[in-house]
């Protein structure tokens, strides 16, 4: 038994190197898609710099810099976290939206079409859309900006309350699965000041909705009829249909029980 142990022992110091780099490597892997999803450069850029300043006091043996730094220290750390709070609350809610494990393919999402078959009909009709794709952060203080409908989500409910003057017509529509979950809905305004002066206040809306949660918003441009995906505090502009079918699919992972269920209520409507 002894022996046994000792063996094992042995295989794991051979394979511990290996293990341990290979966590690090995945570890790191994740944080530079968490980074690359959100709005840090601002942050790295200050850790670089205040980093860069406390190695240059060192190696420069500048006692007075260097006691003002380890005096300051406790109270530049509170400054940097009130001055970056918007972006570290982002990057603390992707980290919490981080599906760590994820493999195979994405499963198909039949919800979506009714949505982009509503938005491809008021873009020829120049009629303004917005749509958004509820994921995992709770947005209950959103919905009840609105009204609260909680109906089956079909094309025609779409282009009804978008396609006319309707009391819901200049808010946002939120979807969760199969359910038109809330409509008339007031959404955040971006913080972002690069934003082209061309947009008006629905791409605005559903750039902000981007920022302060991981939903995904469909935007229909009233002057243009080019429909366009926020997510991940990013534009996605005048997409084909192809590429929004394809962008949402990816982005709207469910699982294979909860398509078994959107499949189930297709069938039982189309027998109806």
């Amino acid at each position: 038994m002894n022996a046994f142990v000792e063996s094992l022992l042995k295989i794991y110091d051979y394979i511990r190197p290996v293990l341990d780099v290979g966590i690090i490597a995945f570890l790191l892997y994740k944080v530079y898609g968490l980074l690359r999803r959100t709005n840090a450069v601002q942050i790295i850029t200050a850790v670089f710099i205040i980093g860069l300043a406390y190695l240059a006091a060192n190696f420069l043996q500048l006692t007075t810099l260097q006691w003002i730094l380890n005096t300051l220290a406790p109270g530049v750390f509170i400054c940097f976290a009130i001055v970056f709070q918007p972006e570290l609350r982002k990057m603390f809610l992707r980290l919490g939206q981080i599906e760590w494990f994820t493999w195979g393919n994405r499963s198909k999402h039949t919800y979506v079409d009714s949505v982009l078959i509503a938005a491809e009909i008021l873009s020829k009709q120049k009629r303004g859309m917005l749509v958004v794709f509820v994921r995992h952060t709770k947005l209950d203080n959103i919905l009840d900006t609105g009204t609260r409908l909680n109906a089956d989500l079909s094309s025609n409910l779409l282009v009804t309350i978008f396609g006319h003057n309707t009391p819901f017509h200049d808010g946002a529509c939120f979807v969760q699965g199969g359910k038109l979950l809330a409509a008339g809905c007031l959404l955040p305004l971006s913080e972002q000041n690069d934003i082209k002066k061309t947009f008006g206040t629905r791409h605005r809306a559903a750039l902000g909705m981007s920022e302060v949660s991981d939903a995904v918003t469909l935007v229909v441009s009233e002057e243009t009829g080019a429909i366009s995906l926020t997510y991940n505090s990013q534009l996605h502009y005048d997409l084909s249909m192809e590429q929004l079918t394809q962008i949402l699919e990816t982005q709207l992972n469910i699982t294979p029980e909860e398509q078994k269920i959107e499949d189930t209520i297709d069938e039982q409507k189309s027998l109806s």
